[in-house]
């Protein structure tokens, strides 16, 4: 039988009931979103690409590199010299690497992930260059550095 205390107004109130004990254990913290072994969708990718990404002054190389990139792009396009495309891959992913190999100290995500590393690429200087690198960032619990 529950027992059951009385409201002044003379209404029954049930008495609360305790939790099991393996719902109030302590669950373990959910593992971060870039610490997975595959990442299957480019949101998935997506929290690993920024952390790997962490010191300012590797983005700003990343955002260099593919701007020159994109005006590479354009010039031979424009100019129909298309050994500028050449160009064009080459300053993109020097400036990258210099900034994982000398800065950040890590390996490209392009050796494992190639498209979804150049499309984050892009998604990153895209943040940068609209002033929303920060919140993704913050979005995601990842700590930025330099």
């Amino acid at each position: 039988m529950k027992r059951s205390k009385k409201k002044p107004s003379g209404k029954k109130v049930p008495k609360a009931r305790t939790k099991n004990k393996a719902a109030t254990e302590a669950k373990p913290p959910a593992q971060p979103a870039w610490q997975k072994e595959r990442y299957q969708t480019l949101n998935e990718f997506w929290p690993f690409y920024l952390h790997e990404h962490a010191h300012a002054k590797n983005r700003l190389l990343h955002f260099i590199g593919t701007s020159c990139g994109l005006l590479f792009l354009i010039a031979a396009i424009v100019l129909q010299q298309y050994l500028l495309l050449l160009a064009a891959f080459v300053s993109g992913y020097a400036f990258a690497w210099v900034g994982h190999f000398f800065i950040e100290k890590n390996r490209p995500a392009t050796f494992t992930y190639p498209l979804k590393s150049f499309l984050s690429d892009w998604r990153m200087w895209f943040a940068m260059l609209t002033g929303r690198i920060q919140k993704e960032y913050q979005k995601y619990g990842i700590a930025t550095r330099g």
